[in-house]
């Protein structure tokens, strides 16, 4: 395994919760390469969806969906697309109007010179302002969740909550970090992770999505593949600038509601003796001083909640939605 697709691993395992069993995934990884995975389906099935307009705003290409009812803006995760959102559009936008997002560089949108995650934070408000979108509800996954954390430290009064799917605050297992570290190691990932060929980025993504990101296999196939799509240098910075910024500090100028989706997946966890409640407890330390916070665990699912569990996590995201004034 090159040092290369190791520090790819490694980076992309921290993006998920699932950080706290690195090792044993990392034997894992290695352990199912050689596995058949005949399962797989190479694309995914149609979604049914009528989109009213599509544009950019600023670092975002946006889908807009839906006609009626409390806004929703959707921020998917590293290297992914709207895709990714694809079985929640179908729940919700009879009732919403949904605002589904891809950032510059993921699933082969250009990607634009300058700082990333910032850029995004900007655009997000930007969006909410052009569009006069009224108080919208952030659902994001992985990085988009941690956006969505990090805009609503600073725009609380812009919206209605935040709904994040296994992204934090801070990178699990940096959390212990000083600046300088936070800021060496950031730089070095993102030296690293750009140096990859196209061919070993799809690799990677693909071995990623197999054995990481999801418990089964229906998915891994078309998902590595779109994955693919995105700009390595730009993947390799927005990750880079995520792992950079500590936003504890500000959590508790948050005044909206937050719940956080935290998945466990029982068989990674089992080597280290790690208990779901264990694993929910290390989460909710990430989140000092966040008065508003509600953590839920879903177990029976790794970091692509919505792919792996989705009747549960759109029960668990009505409840939030039906709890908002």
């Amino acid at each position: 395994m090159s040092s290369a697709f190791t520090l790819l691993t490694h980076i992309r395992h921290l993006t998920g919760i699932a950080a706290l069993s690195c090792t044993l995934m990392l034997s894992h990884f290695s352990n199912a390469l050689a596995a058949d995975n005949n399962t797989e389906k190479t694309a995914v099935a149609a979604v049914s969806k009528t989109v009213v307009s599509s544009y950019q705003t600023g670092s975002l290409y946006v889908d807009q969906i839906g006609t009626q009812g409390v806004p929703i803006i959707l921020i998917p995760g590293l290297s992914s697309g709207a895709y990714v959102w694809d079985d929640l559009v179908q729940r919700l936008q009879k009732d919403h109007v949904l605002y589904v997002l891809t950032l510059a560089g993921f699933d082969g949108k250009p990607a634009m010179e300058g700082p990333k995650l910032s850029r995004a934070r900007d655009s997000l408000l930007q969006l909410i302002n052009e569009k006069k979108i009224d108080r919208p509800v952030l659902i994001g996954h992985s990085l988009g969740s941690a956006l969505a954390i990090w805009f609503a430290e600073s725009h609380s009064d812009k919206i209605r909550g935040v709904f994040g799917i296994d992204g934090l605050p801070v990178m699990p297992r940096s959390e212990n970090f000083t600046a300088t570290q936070r800021q060496e190691f950031a730089s070095s990932m993102q030296q690293r992770y750009a140096r990859q060929t196209p061919e070993q980025y799809a690799a990677g993504q693909l071995q990623y999505m197999r054995n990481i990101a999801m418990t089964g296999n229906q998915y891994t196939a078309d998902f590595a593949q779109r994955s693919a799509r995105s700009d390595v240098a730009a993947s390799a910075a927005y990750m880079s600038e995520l792992f950079a910024i500590d936003m504890r500090p500000e959590l508790p100028k948050i005044s909206v509601p937050v719940t956080i989706i935290s998945p466990y997946y029982a068989p990674d966890f089992a080597a280290l003796n790690i208990t779901e409640a264990a694993k929910t407890d290390y989460v909710r330390s990430l989140m000092p001083g966040l008065k508003t916070l509600k953590l839920v665990s879903i177990p029976d699912s790794r970091h692509f909640v919505m792919q792996d569990q989705p009747e549960v996590l759109a029960a668990r995201l009505q409840e939030f939605l039906s709890s908002l004034h």
